[in-house]
């Protein structure tokens, strides 16, 4: 590739420009306002990016309506007799719509012109490594921040795009409720619309290629989610590779090959859950010889810096690895700080405790290794489980379904990864990541108090649980003989008269 030779500006009217105001861009921003840089954040769409308006929060949204109508419907568990829900489609995406809006002020421009950001709309390009054209307006800036996101994915399957389909951009504008739908992914967004529609009343058959579904979980993992999803009324379709669309007069028809069968699903929709795609086109990248990774991020050093250009950094979906929300945010402490002191110090950026979850019903959170991982990687541990079925306030909530499951180095507290499944998995989980963030073993999490009763307690009982398992068979044993020696009894005692104590029990 040959890059175009450039001239760097003398003066610059701002130290850091950022493009894209998502997550990782809007924080980015922030920073640079706090430390008083001038920073201009330039997007092209809604302040807030996918995030706000077409991931977390609507996603979140349609999850606590469906959750709602699961809980009216097992009414009778709660020594309920009547719950039967009653609900319109449309006031349900109309509640969604409401729920970004209440969110919108804590991104919009009024908010950042107000801490010092200045805000333009439009379609930001690079002219050259200091230049950044919006609209035909030149901007020049000592750093660059790309922050552009991601979109979803639509794999080129013979008749998907002309017959049509929903992503998770898109499925936000329906009002009328589908009978059918398949939804095309096994992943975190498929399983979570997927089970959220269901709920709702749609007749939901989830097809995954792969053999099972979330398979960056433990198999068991996996097996939990099912057994919910089918009590759901979803139908998965595991192993299932998506051939080609069709319509057959009214009907979409989706065909697959399943075992090396031919298998067709009729449905009113197509959502398509597969992955995402870093938005990097008509940015300036390839004049700029900015390079892009295999997997179509842009490529990145461990500060965040484009090779090409160490002043012009990426963060958030855009640069991977993870993508993530609180990755995005994480990520952009770095680039502002890289973008705006790298000339005094630069900071790498730190992966070791990247913790995630899948808001599905039971919630699926994780921490660090799994067992599938260590395994794969070669590392030895240990593993101590505690399921909520024993915790008081899971059984009076009648949310026991689920457990804690927590590796450790081998005769050692010092946690390797945390798996949990259950009701606010994605809560309980913060207590490992601080310990692991920090260095804090189990014995640390057992010596703290937990309040009662609360779903918490089960991170607590866990680690007594790991405590039991490497109790101090010495100290026990030495502490036994001088219980035996307060109450009289010699400290050493013969065979036969430990007989006859135990005999006396």
């Amino acid at each position: 590739m040959t890059v175009k030779q450039f001239v760097k500006p003398k003066v610059f009217d701002r130290n850091l420009i950022v493009i894209g105001a998502g997550a990782a861009g809007l924080v980015t921003s922030y920073i640079a306002a706090v430390v008083k840089a001038k920073v201009t954040l330039i997007e092209a769409g809604k302040m807030g990016g996918d995030c706000l308006n077409t991931g977390c929060v609507p996603s979140k949204s349609l999850i606590r309506s469906a959750r709602m109508v699961s809980y009216m419907e097992r009414g009778r568990e709660f020594g309920l007799k009547s719950t039967t829900p009653e609900f319109d489609f449309s006031d349900v995406m109309e509640r969604v719509q409401r729920t970004i809006k209440t969110v919108e002020p804590h991104d919009s421009v009024e908010r950042y012109h107000g801490i010092g950001v200045d805000v333009i709309k439009g379609r930001a390009k690079m002219i050259s490594p200091w230049e950044v054209e919006v609209d035909g307006r030149i901007l020049t800036a000592r750093s660059i921040v790309i922050a552009t996101g991601a979109r979803p994915f639509v794999p080129p399957i013979p008749g998907l795009r002309e017959i049509g389909c929903l992503t998770s951009d898109t499925v936000w504008r329906l009002r009328v409720k589908p009978r059918r739908m398949v939804v095309m992914g096994g992943g975190p967004i498929g399983c979570e619309l997927s089970q959220s529609f269901a709920r709702l009343g749609v007749a939901v058959t989830q097809i995954e290629m792969l053999p099972r579904l979330m398979v960056r979980e433990d198999e068991e993992v996996s097996a939990w989610v099912e057994r919910s999803f089918r009590r759901d009324d979803v139908t998965v379709l595991t192993g299932a590779k998506v051939t080609a669309v069709e319509q057959v007069a009214r009907d979409k028809v989706v065909v697959c090959e399943q075992n090396g069968k031919r298998l067709t699903v009729l449905c009113d929709e197509i959502l398509v859950a597969v992955g995402r795609s870093a938005n990097t086109n008509g940015l300036g990248l390839e004049e700029l010889g900015i390079e892009l990774a295999p997997q179509g991020t842009i490529k990145v050093d461990k500060y965040l810096r484009t090779p090409a250009h160490k002043h012009i950094m990426a963060c958030g979906d855009v640069a991977g690895p993870y993508q993530f929300t609180h990755t995005a945010a994480h990520q952009a402490w770095y680039a502002a700080v890289n973008g705006l002191f790298g000339i005094v110090k630069k900071f790498p950026v730190d992966y070791s405790v990247i913790p995630w979850a899948t808001f599905t019903d039971p919630e699926v959170a994780r921490v660090g290794l799994n067992e599938q991982e260590a395994k794969e990687q070669g590392i030895a541990y240990e593993m101590t489980g505690y399921t909520f079925n024993e915790l008081d306030r899971a059984i009076a909530d009648e949310e026991t379904e689920g457990f804690v499951k927590v590796l450790t180095k081998p005769g050692k507290d010092k946690i390797l990864g945390v798996t949990i499944v259950g009701h606010h998995a994605g809560d309980l989980i913060a207590e490992f990541v601080l310990a692991m963030r920090h260095g804090l073993g189990l014995n640390k999490v057992l010596g703290t108090i937990h309040i009662y009763p609360t779903m918490n307690e089960a991170n607590k009982y866990v680690a007594g649980e790991w405590k039991r398992n490497h109790a101090p068979e010495k100290l026990l044993k030495w502490s036994e003989r001088f219980h035996r020696w307060r109450r009289g009894k010699p400290a050493k005692v013969s065979d036969d008269e430990q007989t006859q104590d135990k005999g006396k029990q």
